[in-house]
């Protein structure tokens, strides 16, 4: 955590930019270390995410790309994920996101599937927090991975 808390802000403000895509939430993040641990951080990331007036979640989800699939999907998988996601974001205005952080490979594909189809029986209102969670859980993965690469980088 020593390099993560002591990085220099415009740095450490870009990496958490590529958590969530929220300028606000990355520089709330930057502006409360130094963090005594992994699970402090993750819930001060929590709380600036929770804090994301509705402007600010359009704007983290608009920085969002769509869920890959892993290799060797077939082409009807990419054929209808396209479709799905197409539904999605003509409904919602936004990408499909979701977090696949404790999915296995093999079951990425169903599980995105699955998601979308059944998130896009819900009205905007339904989605949004569903849409907001989401991200959240997204975005702590990857701080999770930042701190891990700046922990690599102590010495340089």
């Amino acid at each position: 955590m020593e390099r993560f808390n002591t990085a220099p802000a415009a740095e450490l403000e870009r990496a958490l930019l590529g958590c969530c895509r929220s300028l606000r939430w990355a520089r709330r993040v930057t502006e409360h270390r130094p963090y005594p641990d992994l699970e402090a951080l993750l819930a001060a990331a929590d709380e600036a995410a929770y804090d994301l007036t509705p402007a600010e979640l359009a704007e983290a989800l608009a920085g969002e790309s769509l869920t890959l699939l892993p290799d060797g999907a077939y082409s009807a998988a990419h054929t209808a994920l396209s479709a799905a996601h197409a539904a999605y974001e003509s409904r919602f205005g936004h990408v499909f996101v979701i977090c696949l952080d404790d999915v296995a490979p093999e079951e990425t594909l169903d599980r995105v599937l699955t998601g979308i189809r059944s998130r896009l029986t819900n009205d905007p209102e339904e989605e949004r927090p569903l849409a907001a969670e989401e991200l959240r859980r997204l975005a702590k993965g990857r701080l999770t991975r930042v701190v891990q690469h700046f922990s690599g980088q102590a010495g340089h």
